[in-house]
């Protein structure tokens, strides 16, 4: 395949007076801090959907972003050449380790059988070139919240043959994720909750989320992947309340169901804010709880009410 990037040389350290703009000036992978390289105090991974997925689009208009390397279409083809760019890019970055939703590495097809065949051609090049550059799967997800079919729920839909689907998706997404040597694997429940009281019954709908949950722990044990489970808090969007809204709502409900011994958080800045916290509560909360597993590391607007994925810019934030 023809290099995408072949103008821009692989980001090394320059140190802090480099003009180069496409240079690390303070992290330097290969410093040796308390007994152990940057490197291995700070796995980076770069995540799929918002770095080559993301459109550019909002609410009020479409979306903006233009990639030379991709068609626009959701073709096999074009999601197995999306792929190789990818790698590409996060080789250049010198990043150890990468994250995806199915959704965003594959096509949805008709039918689940489809879609599941799509989802192994798009893996077999992932294998490909994870081998190729020693990157690795930090961990898989299914975007159970994008499709109509989960308007009102995945695992707390008021439709059993949707809980179904998302156990399926699940099951594959697990599998795909295992076989990728991937060393997590993440949930997050974007419709995981309700817009409003007068047609839920929320003690049902929980019991439901921690089935689904007791579900994909008993299939993980089936199929021997060793990777650590995660639960990713948000408090809303898109639903009006989530059941994941911050690391403690989190905790309560593991400890409540049993789950706790099986899962961590993966807690992110923005969802932190958009909670009404700072993240270093959620930090706190989760570490106090020995159930801190990962951090995605944006930033969000605190004047905004809504989930922008910035990318973080605050020294006080990010150290």
């Amino acid at each position: 395949m023809k290099s995408t990037f072949h103008h821009i040389p692989p980001i090394r350290y320059e140190g802090p007076t480099s003009r180069n703009p496409l240079a690390f000036k303070h992290y330097n992978a290969d410093e040796v801090v308390a007994g152990k390289t940057l490197r291995e105090h700070l796995r980076f991974a770069v995540v799929y959907w918002h770095t080559f997925r993301g459109t550019g689009s909002d609410p009020f208009g479409a979306g903006t972003m233009q990639r030379p390397w991709d068609d626009g279409s959701a073709s096999v083809r074009n999601a197995q050449n999306r792929a190789r760019v990818a790698f590409e890019f996060i080789e250049k970055l010198g990043a150890p380790y990468y994250c995806w939703h199915d959704r965003d590495v594959a096509p949805e097809g008709k039918t689940l059988a489809e879609s599941n065949r799509n989802f192994d051609a798009v893996a077999k090049v992932l294998k490909e070139e994870q081998q190729r550059t020693g990157i690795k799967l930090l961990w898989g997800t299914a975007n159970a919240f994008s499709h109509p079919r989960y308007a009102h729920g995945a695992s707390t839909s008021c439709n059993a043959d949707v809980f179904a689907y998302a156990a399926s998706q699940v099951k594959k997404a697990m599998e795909v994720t295992h076989e990728l040597g991937g060393e997590g694997y993440t949930f997050w429940g974007g419709r995981e909750g309700y817009m409003t009281l007068l047609n839920t019954d929320m003690k049902r709908e929980q019991e439901h989320l921690a089935t689904f949950l007791r579900l994909a722990v008993d299939y993980k044990k089936k199929i021997g992947f060793k990777g650590q489970f995660y639960i990713e808090p948000k408090p809303k969007e898109p639903t009006k309340h989530q059941y994941d809204s911050d690391a403690a709502a989190c905790l309560n409900f593991l400890r409540e169901y049993d789950l706790l011994p099986h899962f961590k958080l993966n807690i992110e800045t923005n969802h932190a804010t958009l909670a009404g916290h700072t993240m270093q509560h959620e930090l706190e909360v989760a570490g106090a709880a020995g159930a801190l597993g990962s951090i995605d590391a944006n930033t969000g607007d605190e004047l905004l009410g809504w989930d922008t994925d910035q990318f973080p810019t605050s020294i006080y934030l990010t150290t």
